[in-house]
């Protein structure tokens, strides 16, 4: 389909240069926000459509993405895949937390909240972080075709940079969730329930 994930900068890395990333990605600049304001306006059009593609183009690029979904774990016919109800309808999900996050981009708190309830809520559906790259590529790579003309490496970077900011703090809010369960079964252990052995 002529998009590599490689190119993108959106897929894992090693350490030193994720930390690097990681840094220039807290900030976004005014500009930025208005290219991806703009190309969004664009984008929301095709919003089912992207999210299928998005999908679609993760499972075959990355198909061990699949073992976190229990619906397509087993399915390998990708047609199959780009017709199921239960893609479109989590694709959809996915797109509209895009579209949350653009809203937020005047907003970081709220946007910084909204992911980190995201990445708690995918400790608790067991996707861990490592694939979270994986979705903001596929979704530059779906959203290509759409914008034509108007798609340029600056709308490009800046795209890029929403996504790395975004799953920074998902990555932070699935950490937290972690701890909070690691620290709640120790607390469970060292405080036995109480029985009530009054007659």
């Amino acid at each position: 389909m002529g998009c590599a994930i490689s190119g993108l900068g959106l897929a894992p890395k090693p350490t030193g240069e994720a930390k690097d990333e990681e840094a220039a990605a807290t900030h976004l600049s005014e500009e930025q926000i208005e290219m991806i304001k703009e190309s969004w306006k664009v984008i929301q059009e095709d919003i089912a459509k992207v999210g299928i593609i998005m999908f679609v183009r993760l499972f075959e690029t990355h198909p061990e993405c699949k073992d976190v979904f229990f619906l397509f774990r087993d399915v390998e016919d990708l047609e199959r895949l780009r017709t199921s109800k239960e893609l479109r309808a989590h694709g959809l999900r996915v797109m509209s937390f895009i579209e949350k996050s653009v809203a937020r981009l005047d907003q970081l708190e709220r946007l910084d909240q909204l992911a980190l309830e995201l990445g708690k809520n995918h400790y608790r559906y067991n996707a861990p972080p490592k694939y979270y790259g994986y979705v903001g590529a596929e979704f530059i790579c779906a959203v290509q075709p759409i914008l034509k003309d108007n798609w340029t490496p600056e709308l490009e970077e800046a795209w890029k940079a929403l996504f790395m900011y975004v799953t920074r703090i998902m990555k932070q809010g699935y950490l937290e969730e972690e701890k909070h369960k690691r620290n709640t079964l120790v607390t469970s252990r060292e405080r036995p329930e109480k029985k009530n052995t009054a007659l």
